[in-house]
């Protein structure tokens, strides 16, 4: 009996030198770079957003990928979701660029603004250092000792 493959990877694929194998690579390493940079240097993390041939952000495609992750465990994520809780305000920057499954705004209007200020227009400056909150957050919870 040979050691399980990670969901959705046909096990052959570790066997040989395949796109497939190619991309669970990149992925893997882009994940552990990511994760060496907000060990090391919190302050140096940079998202990979979407531009425009003119230099304009577009970061829906990164928070829609980030808020894919989270829907993969959403009951551990929904004590962040809670819109009047303050840990909610973490989340912010990233759920303003998000849709729902039938394309619309993942915030409610009112969720979209700070006191009169919508928060959309510069909420992407915001996300660095959103995932940086996020991950002091669920830093007592990942490394809790005995788990």
């Amino acid at each position: 009996m040979g050691v399980p493959a990670p969901r959705g990877v046909d096990p052959d694929a570790f066997n040989h030198d395949t796109e497939e194998f190619s991309a669970i690579a990149a992925t893997l390493m882009r994940h552990n770079a990511i994760s060496e940079t907000l060990s090391t240097r919190p302050e140096s993390f940079e998202p990979l957003f979407v531009r425009s041939p003119d230099g304009e952000v577009d970061p829906q495609p990164w928070c829609m990928g980030f808020y894919a992750v989270m829907k993969l465990r959403l009951l551990v994520w929904s004590r962040l979701l809670p819109p009047n809780g303050t840990e909610h305000l973490m989340l912010r920057p990233i759920l303003v660029h998000c849709i729902d499954d039938a394309g619309r705004p993942l915030l409610p209007p009112a969720r979209r603004t700070l006191g009169t200020q919508p928060i959309i227009q510069n909420a992407w400056r915001n996300i660095p250092a959103t995932v940086e909150a996020l991950r002091q957050f669920w830093m007592p919870i990942r490394f809790k000792r005995g788990a």
